[in-house]
């Protein structure tokens, strides 16, 4: 069988990002492994993609159209991700039935329990699960509920770009494939990726998502609170902020930066181990082994260690490049310092094997 190459493209707050995977023989769940051919990212201006969603489509269309020309992808297909508030992602037990038709059945099944008519959403279900229940075979799985204009937004951007999507992909799931391989893969372990604006939680269990959330925070808000504290512009926040980090003692020139940093990262810290208690008072004997951060929001200095005492778990910074082979063509040394950036995307290439 001849190899398979696809394009993850991640349309995130401050820089689209994509990812090109080669497979073996097999595809995706081939034997083969996964080479990274080509990554790149272009920078967006803020206010062009909020909360996960492409307020200036062409904007982004404008960057998507540098990002091919510097990269030279292979193709103009691409697997587009989609995450923030607007989506909808809740655990759901329905009726067996083959896939197709239990999807096809979607929107009769689960029109109570949405926020939203049927028709202005985007269904999908991912089953995880089988057992006998009381009325019979049944599945087990999660439910994702995509209010129709947010997918449409990101889609618009990628066409007007000259891209082709064949297929959208929920981002909780994309970090799940990204991050949570080898040894993860076999514990109970929580994934947060703190994007700028959106921080996606998924807490798995032996590699099946078993609780998802989207928080509506991320590391742009800690800059937005520091240039707000300090009345300067967002760069000189933004380099403040990794300067000065979270926790550490500080002079009182930089007192009023701290506290900035310290209150946004608290509201932070606190929503995600919420999410932990929740899980845990929900599942009982199967508690979290360790926490996994991705995302550029994850680089603040000494944010890991906050998280780790909240939450009375250890916390290490995902490595979605490991077991990957890196192609000849990437330069040596150019993804150095970016293993955070890349989990989305990658993650998203590899679901077309989902």
């Amino acid at each position: 069988m001849a190899s398979t190459r696809v394009i993850g493209l991640d349309i995130g707050t401050t820089a689209v990002r994509a990812a090109e995977l080669e497979f073996g023989s097999g595809g995706p769940t081939g034997k083969g492994g996964a080479t990274l051919l080509r990554y790149g990212q272009v920078p967006l201006p803020m206010g062009a993609v909020r909360d996960g969603e492409a307020i200036q489509p062409e904007t982004v269309a404008t960057a998507l159209r540098q990002l091919w020309l510097q990269q030279k992808f292979s193709s103009r297909e691409v697997v587009i991700g989609v995450g923030n508030q607007r989506v909808l992602v809740r655990e759901l037990d329905l009726p067996w039935m083959p896939l197709p038709q239990l999807k096809a059945s979607l929107p009769f099944q689960v029109q109570e329990l949405l926020p939203m008519s049927t028709d202005e959403a985007l269904l999908d279900y991912f089953p995880t699960s089988e057992f006998d229940g009381p009325n019979g075979r049944t599945v087990q799985g999660m439910l994702v509920a995509a209010q129709r204009d947010t997918v449409s937004a990101n889609v618009l951007a990628a066409e007007s770009a000259g891209l082709h999507p064949t297929m959208v992909d929920l981002n909780a799931f994309a970090l799940l494939r990204s991050v949570a391989r080898g040894d993860l893969a076999q514990r109970i372990v929580a994934l947060v990726d703190i994007g700028a604006s959106v921080t996606n939680v998924v807490i798995a269990v032996h590699g099946v998502p078993r609780l998802i959330r989207t928080l509506p925070l991320g590391g742009q808000n800690v800059t937005n609170g520091v240039a707000a504290a300090l009345g300067i512009a967002a760069p000189e926040a933004e380099m403040l902020k990794r300067e000065i980090g979270v926790g550490f003692a500080v002079g009182p020139e930089q007192a009023v930066a701290a506290e900035a940093i310290s209150n946004v990262a608290r509201t932070l810290v606190e929503a995600v181990r919420n999410t932990f208690v929740y899980y845990s008072g929900n599942n009982p004997g199967a508690a979290i082994e360790v926490a996994v951060m991705t995302g550029g929001g994850s680089h603040l200095p000494g944010l890991g260690q906050y998280l780790s005492s909240a939450g009375r778990l250890p916390v290490t910074l995902g490595d979605p490049l490991a077991g990957l082979k890196i192609g000849k063509s990437m330069p040596r040394g150019a993804l150095a310092g970016l293993e955070s950036l890349v989990a989305l995307p990658i993650g998203l290439a590899y679901g077309v094997a989902a």
